[in-house]
């Protein structure tokens, strides 16, 4: 937390300062109003603390009314004297947090400190998840597998999330990039402050900037009141900015802006907010080739590329289909009221046979599209439709999965006989006893962190070792 104390008696100053500092709390101070606004153009503070009576210059009161015509989000506790008790009841109604009252106990303003920092960030938690979800991204489906590709996945994740770099991750439609981000920042230093995230190319140009920078009243028809940018609700946390290969030209300038001087401007404003968050930007183009080509700056290419990662489509990961359509069914089974279904064998060899254009998200909206035409407790071959979502269908290829297309009845005949079920149980049990006992030797045998690391509960793990026989 850093903090920054605005009283004119230097010896106040310097004894918060030096008692904040026991607490972990890092505080900057300033003599006048003056000083404070010069500090709050040039660098972030998660709160401030301001005397009422300020001497010479503007007063606490206007301070903090210059704080906030400014924008700058920042909380602020005001300190009062006796008998300056309507003065902070005042201060309160011009966008005060709180106030505490001369002579005080510091451990009472680190308690008030530390409760309206925490305030602030789950306030921005809840406006950038929403914000996220209106910007039309979706919240993924969290990294599943155990096969080699995920392991080493994992791993390079591990290594950059604490590094808390920059990161341009490349993949192919579906694969999974904001989940990979999301990983990133949850296994980062902030993961306790807000994951802000905006799909670039479905936000039409117009709002492109008021979306990630913000603006200020009256700065454009129908801009009713100030409202903060993604950059800024995420704090020091993580902003997304997926299809990055989309933004236009005149924003590509903004953005590098931003990453070189790290502050942005909302757009009708005048005044210089510094930001923090982790950028993590991701596209399923080739980047190199939109630079080449003139679509792309160069310059801003390489502030993004600080780090790279290549996530693998779900051809190339064969072996953690089981465990991801598992995982999948239960989600959705949840999200549609559904009882839950398991996968059958002949159900899981037909996936295992398909190249999945479309990623992970094909295999979910494939699984979803199942369980509606499902009537028992397992889905098999005849539920799974795999060419719904594809431009064309193959030849022969029927639309609509074969069960419902005969109108079969839960009773009906089941396509592929006996030991084409029974090669595909092999495959199943054989594929999720070595991914789950992989797991389990990594982990130290520990069932919680193994049921973590595949993305499945610990009752999945005790029942599946129950099932082997190992228990």
């Amino acid at each position: 937390m850093r903090v920054l104390i605005v009283d004119d008696e230097k010896n106040i100053r310097e004894s918060l300062k030096k008692y904040l500092a026991l607490e972990s709390i890092d505080a900057e101070t300033a003599e006048s109003g003056e000083a404070a606004l010069a500090l709050l153009e040039d660098r972030s503070f998660d709160a401030a603390v301001l005397d009422l009576k300020l001497g010479a210059g503007m007063n606490g009161q206007e301070l903090l009314e210059q704080i906030r015509e400014k924008g700058f989000p920042v909380p602020v506790i005001m300190i009062s004297a006796h008998g300056q008790i309507a003065d902070a009841v005042k201060a309160l109604k011009s966008g005060a947090g709180d106030y505490i009252v001369k002579p005080f106990d510091p451990a009472e303003l680190t308690i008030k400190l530390s409760s309206l920092v925490e305030n602030k960030r789950r306030d921005n938690v809840i406006k950038a998840e929403s914000r996220s979800r209106g910007a039309g991204k979706r919240e993924g489906s969290g990294m599943i597998g155990a096969g080699p590709a995920m392991r080493d996945l994992s791993a390079r994740i591990e290594k950059l999330a604490a590094a808390n770099v920059t990161v341009l991750i490349t993949g192919e439609s579906g694969a999974g990039k904001e989940v990979a981000a999301r990983e990133i920042h949850r296994r980062g230093p902030d993961r306790e402050e807000p994951f802000a995230a905006i799909n670039i190319g479905g936000i039409h140009e117009s709002l492109m900037e008021s979306e990630l920078f913000g603006h200020e009243k009256g700065s454009f028809t129908g801009a009713a009141a100030r409202r903060q940018g993604l950059f800024e609700l995420a704090g020091r946390g993580s902003i997304f900015l997926d299809e990055i290969g989309e933004m236009p030209a005149a924003l590509q300038v903004k953005l590098l802006r931003v990453i070189q001087e790290r502050k942005i401007r909302r757009l009708g404003g005048s005044a210089d907010i510094p930001v923090n968050a982790r950028i993590i930007s991701a596209t399923n183009k080739d980047v190199e080739a939109l630079v080449r080509q003139g679509r792309f700056r160069e310059d801003l290419y390489y502030r993004l590329n600080v780090f790279r990662i290549a996530l693998p489509p779900l051809r190339e990961r064969r072996e953690d289909i089981p465990l991801l359509a598992e995982f999948l069914l239960d989600k959705l089974c949840s999200r549609m009221g559904r009882p839950g279904r398991g996968i059958g064998p002949s159900a899981l060899e037909r996936l295992l046979s398909y190249d999945f254009p479309g990623n992970v998200r094909e295999l979910e909206n494939i699984l979803e599209r199942a369980l509606i035409f499902c009537e028992g407790p397992v889905l098999e071959s005849a539920d799974i439709d795999l060419h719904a979502d594809s431009a064309g269908d193959p030849a022969g290829t029927p639309a609509v999965p074969p069960r419902a297309a005969a109108g079969m009845l839960p009773g009906g005949t089941e396509t592929g006989g006996p030991a084409g079920r029974a090669q595909g149980a092999e495959t199943l049990r054989a594929m999720e006893k070595r991914a789950i006992l992989a797991a389990l030797e990594r982990c130290g045998s520990s069932r919680t962190r193994a049921a973590e690391e595949l993305g499945v509960t610990r009752k999945t793990i005790l029942a599946k070792l129950k099932s082997y026989g190992l228990e």
